[in-house]
């Protein structure tokens, strides 16, 4: 039995918020939103850091399922259709859950309280 949090969330074990799932992703409402829209995009496979992704079909399609989530999200939002990607590899970079994810963040401009990339 996994002690993952998103593992879980995957086996509906916890529940959650779920927005979309296909085959090899869920996407879920972050439970401390940072905007309007704050979905977090999370591969049904066991991958705890970007670092971790291998080059196998596996994480290949995983990865691919990610992107096509993400631009399902995209199209359904409001004009203009923007928002912002954000992936924390690691705990000093602020990862928490040790299952990669990606933020999909929209509504705000999360740079107006002055964060400058």
């Amino acid at each position: 039995m996994s002690t993952c949090l998103f593992c879980k969330i995957i086996e509906k074990e916890i529940p959650s918020d779920f927005v979309a799932e296909n085959e090899h992703v869920i996407v879920i409402k972050d439970i401390q939103p940072k905007a309007p829209i704050h979905y977090l995009i999370i591969p049904k496979i066991h991958v705890p850091t970007i670092n971790d992704i291998l080059d196998t079909h596996e994480h290949t399609i995983a990865i691919q399922a990610m992107w096509g989530m993400l631009r399902n999200l995209a199209k359904n939002l409001p004009e203009p259709q923007a928002f912002n990607l954000i992936v924390n590899n690691g705990a000093a970079s602020g990862q928490r859950v040790f299952h990669m994810h990606w933020h999909f963040i929209s509504g705000k401009n999360i740079y107006s309280s002055g964060i400058k990339l």
